[in-house]
């Protein structure tokens, strides 16, 4: 039996990604994968006053801290998937002037932090027979791939046909369809289906196969998002907000028309849930980094079925 532990969006919480490596000894999951969205998306300056103390906005407030505030400070911002940068207020002023500059601050926090990570999970799971699974989604900026590289535990899926233990073939792709964000990677429906078939029509044995694509099949209890308007503000539908279909037309056509094992999923954070289509599986265990909670899925595959599946939040 093959017993996967599946999350995505973590978008750069700390306290998700610890959770993640522990969760392959307490969920008994010889495969770990994480499905895409791996970076944050906010940068945090801390300015430094003098006379040891701290400036910065921290989660909406304007705060200052004493030095001896700082550390537990810097681990509740990477906690919530957002990155600090010690500065002063020469350096504001230069990022504040400089879109460029601020960018290459914002990336090279990033990278940083996801070097850490790939050195932990390393450091984690040496001595272990457990392989980690880690992929960029439409959120992570093209940059993170030079470091999602297969080494030692780690390997990164994306775009090919990979072997999992017990024979189980899966293909990956964290690409999404357009959105209103305008993500790093974004394509048309159609790009979108002809990357997913081509990816396909590597498999060997597809009923048996794992197809980890990032944004769920439209249509779907996993696909519903919030609508928003041209300004990014929540559409009301009456006193609710008004909830759409958001996920991709190509990935349900895929998932129809090769009716693999196991559909895995996110992008969508809201729609945690399971449904089939046909025979197959889908999963999305939504996310909630923002609060260090950690969603998951453990499947667990014997033969040419799933034997048991359950969603996990902790």
């Amino acid at each position: 039996m093959t017993r996967l532990f599946f999350i995505t969006d973590v978008h750069g919480s700390d306290r998700c990604f610890r959770k993640f490596l522990n969760a392959a000894k307490a969920y008994k999951a010889d495969t770990l994968i994480l499905g895409g969205d791996v970076t944050g998306k906010v940068l945090v300056p801390i300015v430094e006053q003098g006379n040891g103390k701290y400036a910065l906005t921290l989660f909406g407030e304007s705060v200052t801290l004493g030095k001896s505030d700082l550390e537990e400070t810097q681990k509740k911002i990477r906690d919530a998937g957002e990155y600090y940068y010690m500065t002063n207020p020469q350096g504001i002023e230069e990022m504040n002037a400089s879109d460029e500059k601020r960018e290459r601050v914002f990336t090279d926090c990033m990278l940083e932090m996801l070097r850490s990570w790939l050195a932990l999970a390393e450091e984690r799971l040496s001595g272990t027979n457990i392989k980690c699974y880690i992929s960029p989604g439409n959120d992570d900026k093209l940059e993170i791939d030079d470091l999602l590289v297969d080494s030692g535990h780690l390997v990164n899926p994306e775009n090919r046909v990979v072997q999992l233990d017990g024979g189980y073939e899966m293909i990956t792709l964290g690409y999404a369809n357009q959105t209103p964000w305008k993500s790093p990677r974004e394509v048309t429906e159609e790009r979108l289906g002809e990357m997913i078939e081509r990816l396909a029509s590597g498999l060997s044995h597809p009923e048996n196969a794992i197809f980890n694509l990032h944004v769920p099949p439209f249509g779907t209890e996993l696909d519903k998002a919030p609508a928003v308007d041209s300004e990014f503000r929540y559409v009301k539908d009456g006193l609710r907000v008004k909830m759409i279909h958001a996920g991709s037309t190509a990935v349900r056509a895929s998932i129809e028309k090769h009716q693999p094992l196991v559909g895995l999923h996110g992008h969508i954070h809201e729609s945690k849930g399971f449904v089939r289509i046909g025979r197959t599986l889908c999963l999305n265990p939504g996310s909630e980094y923002g609060d260090g909670i950690l969603r998951g899925a453990i499947v667990s595959l014997e033969g040419n079925r799933v034997k048991e599946f359950l969603l996990t939040s902790g």
